[in-house]
């Protein structure tokens, strides 16, 4: 059994100010000496970054499709590794999950699953005591939840604030924080969401005033009282030594691309590797004009190429090399951001050119949950081959694959893939699918072997 004091920051719907709460209190606690592991239901990469600036430890993700229910409490167990306390922010409303699965992965699915109290964050600013009956719904909709206490959002007054509090207290739950509207801290949004931490030169000057905000007008030791109350977990946490195998003595280079234009993936995916002999570099491929000396893989995740176009292209030498050690065979795995950098061209700016497609915005938004097979034999394993992933992006490629698909998607043929490579939208979730890991890693320690 293994005692982990934790909460789950929800709210009835998006919007509430769930991000804003649950950083400021990981930035709060933080503040006060106490070690805070940050987590975010679901897939989001966003909001991890700002846990992670917050908390001083990687941001972690939970989340039964992309892995598996029976994965969640040892994935929270590892992250929360040494700390005094977990924060997990939850998605979208409380009980909202993948369309069609009943309420599976929602925020209500993982504190079924993890034991987990509910910090609720309710927005009043459009409500006054109607506001008791939303947590009273809330609070009563599904047997073996337990909101054990309330945050007030975009209160207009101090009068509207002792109404709506009135109000959520006749329910029989604890108001324990009461933020005004000219109180909230809110980071910038784009076309995906909100702008990551990593591009934000100001977020930490941000998050400190958001840490005193919370500290302020938030009970915080009501806060981990209510923490301490989630019960002991029969669990271990996850290894990930125990899912991946070392392939040679040697320790080969995985060049995982950074920066500002790269900061989606799962820090389960640089562990994986790790435990595989990998040495995990990161690489800027905005600034840096040559790969990591010794590099024998090449991890290219998600972020923001379109935004950051421009410098991208003007790149050109390291656009080059990376072309060349496409072409040449080195173990490249590159994701949604990773294939619009591949890409000749995105909006008419010049990529790396080792595929021939090109990317460009456009205004429709695709985000879902998917489950794929490997649509051919390629760099992560034979052809058939299952995995959960999600697809988040607003650009289209032409081709949308090549002669060898990477992935079949929902019945149609994405990306593009090779013995060497293995390029698409596809966002996968390497702790749910160590095989896709080990078929990378087990292809980095072969190219070394090749090469010397």
């Amino acid at each position: 059994m293994v005692s982990l004091p934790r909460l789950i920051v929800a709210a009835p719907a998006s919007g509430h100010g769930k991000t804003t709460v649950a950083t400021g209190l990981m930035a709060a606690l933080a503040a006060r000496g106490h070690t805070v592991s940050g987590h975010k239901v679901g897939p989001d990469y966003i909001d991890p970054g700002y846990h992670a600036l917050a908390t001083g430890r990687p941001g972690r993700n939970l989340d039964p499709h992309l892995t598996d229910p029976s994965l969640v409490v040892p994935l929270l167990l590892h992250g929360a590794r040494d700390a005094d306390i977990a924060i997990v922010e939850g998605v979208m409303g409380l009980y909202d999950g993948r369309i069609g699965g009943d309420g599976f992965a929602s925020t209500a699915h993982l504190a079924t699953l993890t034991a987990t109290p509910i910090l609720l964050v309710v927005d009043i600013s459009h409500t006054s005591r109607s506001v008791g009956a939303v947590v009273h719904g809330m609070a009563t909709f599904q047997p073996g939840i337990t909101v054990a206490g309330v945050v007030l959002n975009k209160a207009g007054s101090s009068r509207h604030a002792a109404e709506a509090a009135r109000a959520v207290e006749s329910t029989g739950v604890p108001v324990l924080g009461i933020l005004h509207r000219d109180q909230g801290v809110t980071a910038p949004s784009r076309h995906l969401g909100l702008v990551p931490a990593a591009e934000r030169d100001e977020a930490a000057a941000s998050l400190g005033l958001l840490a005193e905000q919370i500290s302020r007008h938030v009970d915080l030791d009501a806060v981990l009282q209510v923490a301490r109350t989630a019960p002991d977990l029969n669990a271990e946490p996850w290894n990930p030594a125990a899912h991946i195998r070392r392939p040679g003595s040697g320790s080969p280079v995985v060049a995982v691309a950074a920066g500002r234009a790269f900061t989606f993936r799962y820090a389960e995916t640089a562990e994986l590797l790790q435990a595989a002999g990998c040495a995990v570099v990161t690489f800027d491929p905005a600034r840096d004009q040559r790969l990591p000396a010794g590099t024998s893989g090449l991890y290219l995740g998600g972020g923001f190429p379109e935004v950051h176009a421009s410098t991208l292209s003007a790149n050109s030498a390291l656009r080059h090399e990376l072309r060349q050690a496409v072409l040449d065979g080195v173990p490249t795995v590159a994701e949604c951001a990773g294939l619009l950098y591949l890409c000749r061209s995105v909006d008419g700016h010049p990529m790396v050119g080792a595929l021939d497609a090109d990317a460009v915005m456009t205004p429709r938004l695709t985000l879902a949950y998917v489950r794929a097979e490997l649509g051919s034999d390629q760099l992560l394993g034979e052809r058939g081959a299952t995995a959960t992933g999600h697809e988040f992006h607003r650009t289209t490629v032409t081709p949308g694959h090549g002669e060898h698909p990477a992935w079949r998607v929902e019945g149609r043929d994405a990306g593009f893939a090779g013995p060497g490579l293995s390029a698409s939208y596809l966002h996968v979730h390497w702790a749910g699918h160590p095989h896709l890991a080990q078929s990378f890693a087990d292809a980095v320690h072969r190219s070394v072997r090749s090469d010397t």
